[in-house]
């Protein structure tokens, strides 16, 4: 639960910043934002498979880390496409819940979390 905690603090506080001229101005932060997207698509289709029972938890972390970001344009584009390059690519390898994809969960909430705290602790005021 502190890992799921970590991702909305960073939905919370990215969105909080010094606002850019243009929302689609690539901001120093999204390499790490739109490897988070990538995240929360394997995610939304991993936990979706292992019985998680979260619904549509992933997907609407995804449009509230987009609401909080508002970003337009090829930065939009690239931030949605990681989400859907993260679901498609264990959609085409898992079709069941195996350890590794258990193994996989694992160690995205870990991950996910570790770029969440980065992103905070180096761009949130």
């Amino acid at each position: 639960m502190k890992r799921l905690f970590a991702l909305l603090v960073v939905l919370g506080c990215i969105g909080g910043g010094p606002a850019r001229a243009q929302s689609d101005t690539p901001a120093p932060f999204d390499p790490e934002l739109q490897r988070l997207a990538e995240i929360m698509g394997a995610l939304h289709y991993l936990r979706g498979i292992c019985g998680a029972n979260e619904g549509q938890k992933w997907r609407e972390q995804m449009q509230a880390l987009i609401d909080a970001e508002a970003p337009s344009g090829e930065r939009r584009r690239r931030i949605v496409a990681s989400f859907n390059r993260g679901y498609q690519g264990f959609q085409q390898t898992y079709r069941t819940c195996t350890p590794a994809a258990d193994v996989v969960i694992r160690r995205y909430l870990d991950e996910g979390a570790r770029i969440s705290r980065d992103i905070t602790a180096r761009y949130a005021n």
